[in-house]
C-alpha cells in the first residue's frame, strides 16, 4: 500500500467532533473529518461535492507532541435598526471555544498511489487555504511530508518523531512511546466508535457518521536522547569459575 504523510503543527488547533451551540470543544488528536476537510480544501473540492473518494482512505494519527488544552471566551454584538432610524447593538451569548495549543501530530492517509500522490501535490500547492480544524488555526510550517510505500501502521510506527527539539530534549531516553489512533480493521473487535466520518460538508445538510478506531502505542527513536545504555547487572557473575 501507499500512504501520504502530513505534519499538523501550529500555535492553535481545534478538532471538534461534538460541538454544540455556544460550546465548541476539541478532541486531543485530529479527527478524520477535520483532516479530510483540509485535504478537500487543498484539492479544491467544494462543500457540496461528493467525498467518497477521500473518506474511503484509511486514516491514522500519531500524537508526537500533545500540547495543552486552552479555553477561550468569545462574545459578539449584532446591529439592530430602531424605529427612529438609529442603530443599537445587542450582545450574543458568551461562547466557550476550546483549542489544543503547541501540539504536533503526524497524520497518515492510506490508499491508491494515484490518489495519495494527488493529495501530496495538492497540500504543497493548495487551492484553498489550509487550517487545522478552524479557520483561525493556520498551520505552522510545511504540512506535506511526502508519499511512502508503507501501510498505515508501518508509517505510524516508523516515521521520525516530529516534536520540537526542546520537547525531545526533555525526554532523556533514546526512545519514546507515542499514542496512535487509526481506523480499525473489520476483524478488530475491540475498537472504539467515534462520530467523525464526514458524509457531507454542505452547510445546509452537514452530516457525519460513525467509524471504529483503535488506539495503540509505538516506540520511536529520540534523536535528542542522551541516556547511555548500560549493561544489565548480573549478581551471579562473580560466582563464575
Amino acid at each position: 500500500m501507499t500512504v501520504v504523510a502530513l505534519r499538523l503543527a501550529g500555535p492553535l488547533q481545534a478538532w471538534g467532533s461534538r460541538s454544540r451551540f455556544v460550546r465548541r470543544e476539541t478532541e486531543k488528536a485530529p479527527t478524520k473529518s477535520g483532516v479530510i476537510g483540509m485535504v478537500a480544501a487543498a484539492k479544491g473540492v467544494r462543500r457540496t461535492d461528493p467525498l467518497e473518494e477521500l473518506t474511503d482512505l484509511r486514516f491514522g494519527v500519531r500524537i508526537d507532541q500533545p500540547g495543552q488544552l486552552l479555553r477561550d471566551f468569545q462574545t459578539a454584538q449584532r446591529p439592530k435598526k430602531e424605529k427612529d432610524g438609529t442603530t443599537s447593538w445587542s450582545s450574543l451569548p458568551l461562547s466557550q471555544r476550546y483549542y489544543v495549543s503547541d501540539a504536533v501530530f503526524l497524520a497518515v492517509l492510506e490508499g491508491e498511489r494515484r490518489l495519495v500522490e494527488d493529495i501530496d501535490e495538492a497540500v504543497r500547492s493548495p487551492e484553498f487555504p489550509l487550517y487545522l480544524g478552524r479557520r483561525s488555526c493556520p498551520p505552522a510550517g510545511p504540512v506535506a511530508l511526502g508519499v511512502y510505500d508503507h501501510t498505515l501502521e508501518e508509517a505510524l510506527a516508523s516515521l521520525p518523531w516530529m516534536a520540537s527539539t526542546r520537547s525531545q530534549r526533555r525526554h532523556h531516553a533514546n526512545t519514546v512511546r507515542l499514542t496512535t489512533v487509526r481506523d480499525a480493521h473489520p476483524d478488530e473487535a475491540d475498537g472504539e466508535l467515534v462520530r467523525d466520518m464526514p458524509v457531507s460538508f454542505d452547510p445546509n445538510r452537514r452530516q457525519h457518521t460513525w467509524r471504529t478506531i483503535t488506539r495503540e502505542t509505538v516506540e520511536i527513536d529520540n534523536p535528542q536522547g542522551t541516556a547511555e545504555k548500560t549493561e544489565e547487572h548480573d549478581p551471579m557473575a562473580s560466582l563464575g569459575g
